[in-house]
């Protein structure tokens, strides 16, 4: 804009967007009150596809459950139609149940007297092709590469036979067949009586001979198949908690405490160890590999998190497993606060990366925690999870919920991150710069129900303050978010961020909620 003398004067810098409204939008397997939830329904990994089109679910009876997108096929048309129509900006994402198949069944491993759970740990969506949609699967041992696409069912129809005295799809009824031996001859023919009655049986058309038709097949049916393509299997000594797709389309890694392992998509029977942290002796082990990601743009670079609660993002293009070819992320400790809780607490349970790359969130016990790439000094921001459960962390050691794995996500344009808690509560925090935004929702069909406002302090924009951290969203520690009494039985431990829109899926339980903002 122009100043009173002539001179320009630059434009105030927009501030940081307002908090989002949360709306209710479905729900999947909703459970009436009083309902027990069988152990095998509980969802257990949650994921959208690249396009936000498909969403898979796992739970512990190892199915996989796919749904499909249905709002945007209902737009259908010209491009030029399209853009003559002015749709309303308001449309949210609805889904529907599409299919489900197993994909993994309960083990044992004789060698080790192991029982291997049937549970689904992690899902990933692979490059569609052909109509058809790939995605991975594992459990804590094994992984598979399944493939679901549309099949056309065919059926036998004009057929000359009395449809009367037909059975099934075309077939002529069992009473015609011969039934008796005496009936029968012994090079398989059949006797005078049994001939008469098939052919009484096999009523022609009242038209005669010139209105037989040959029988052709048809197709008007479809029905979706699974089939499993790959299995990767006798690969890991521990259990797998991770597995991340490769932007080249052609590799992906798979991670357990120790270590990841990388594959190539059509090789089942061989992979390559990257990153080994075992060390000769077991007894100094000081940390464990918790979760680890692929870079979203980069194939050569991977980030992964350990259980003292720092990350750490390696080249592949050097030794994977020298730590002078890796960059190292954690927050130094501040003195005097250490206590028996101190590591476990600090233990990273879930990391992703920002859809640019540039970022990477991580979720310990308590908190979020932003890392920029760029700077190794410490997270650029911290957000207070349920600081109010600091004071009971010895209840939660004894009932061993300090131990619970909460999952973490950002929005496609990456100015928000949310995550789980308990009581079926999930928190969205505004990362964008100068935003306070901390709300706290409830996986129900009225998620701002059991919502509190909470004080928020000032944040100061990251390029202004590079080496301080951004800390939000803490609570009052007298009371849980809600100010009622916490019930750490009902925990959200999945969620996943639509890609392209502010819609969010999360896992109450055998319970799928779908919201928008």
């Amino acid at each position: 804009m122009k100043g009173g003398v002539g001179g320009e004067v630059a434009e105030a810098p927009a501030g940081p967007p307002p908090p989002l409204e949360w709306k209710f939008s479905q729900v999947f397997g909703e459970r009436t009150a009083g309902e027990e939830v069988q152990e095998v329904d509980i969802i257990s990994a949650i994921e959208f596809d690249k396009s936000g089109d498909h969403l898979a679910t796992g739970d512990r009876g190892g199915r996989v459950v796919l749904f499909e997108r249905t709002d945007t096929k209902e737009q259908v048309g010209s491009r030029r139609e399209l853009e003559r129509v002015d749709y309303p900006v308001s449309r949210h994402p609805e889904f529907r149940y599409k299919t489900e198949f197993q994909s993994h069944e309960p083990e044992f491993d004789y060698l080790k007297s192991l029982e291997i759970e049937e549970k689904i740990n992690k899902i990933r969506w692979c490059q569609t092709a052909n109509g058809a949609v790939f995605l991975l699967s594992t459990n804590d041992k094994t992984i598979k590469y399944w493939k679901v696409q549309e099949k056309k069912v065919k059926k036998i129809s004009e057929m000359n036979i009395d449809p009367s005295k037909a059975a099934g799809n075309g077939s002529v009824a069992s009473s015609s067949l011969c039934s008796s031996p005496k009936q029968c001859l012994a090079n398989g023919g059949c006797g005078d009586k049994a001939y008469s009655s098939l052919s009484n049986d096999l009523s022609f058309l009242p038209e005669g001979i010139p209105s037989l038709r040959l029988p052709m097949v048809t197709s008007n049916e479809t029905s979706l198949l699974a089939r499993c393509r790959r299995v990767y299997a006798h690969a890991h000594d521990y259990h797998i908690n991770s597995i991340s797709n490769n932007s080249d389309g052609e590799t992906f890694i798979s991670a357990d405490d120790l270590r990841i392992n990388l594959w190539n998509l059509e090789i089942s029977n061989q992979s390559f160890n990257i990153v080994d942290v075992k060390p000769a002796n077991m007894e100094d082990l000081t940390e464990v590999i918790t979760s680890a990601e692929f870079h979203p743009t980069h194939c050569n670079t991977l980030a992964y998190s350990s259980s003292k609660g720092s990350v750490r993002l390696i080249d592949l293009r050097q030794s994977a497993l020298c730590d002078s070819h890796s960059k190292l992320f954690e927050e130094q400790e501040a003195p005097g606060s250490r206590s028996f809780f101190t590591e476990i607490i600090a233990s990273i349970s879930d990391i992703k990366f920002a859809k640019d790359g540039r970022y990477i969130l991580s979720r310990d016990y308590m908190t979020l925690k932003l890392w920029d790439i760029n700077m190794d000094s410490g997270p650029v921001s911290t957000f207070q999870v349920h600081e109010y459960l600091r004071p009971k962390l010895c209840d939660l050691y004894e009932n061993d919920s300090i131990f619970d794995k909460f999952e973490c996500c950002l929005s496609g344009d990456g100015s928000r991150v949310a995550t789980g808690s308990y009581s079926n509560l999930f928190r969205v925090f505004g990362c964008a710069a100068g935003s306070t935004e901390a709300t706290t929702l409830e996986a129900s069909k009225n998620p701002m129900r059991r919502q509190v406002q909470t004080p928020s302090r000032p944040s100061r924009s990251l390029s202004s303050s590079l080496t301080r951290v951004v800390r939000r969203g803490a609570d009052n520690a007298s009371v849980d978010a809600n100010g009622n009494s916490f019930d750490f039985t009902t925990k959200l431990l999945h969620l996943a961020w639509h890609p392209t829109e502010n819609s969010i899926a999360c896992a109450a339980a055998n319970s799928l909620y779908m919201y928008y903002a």
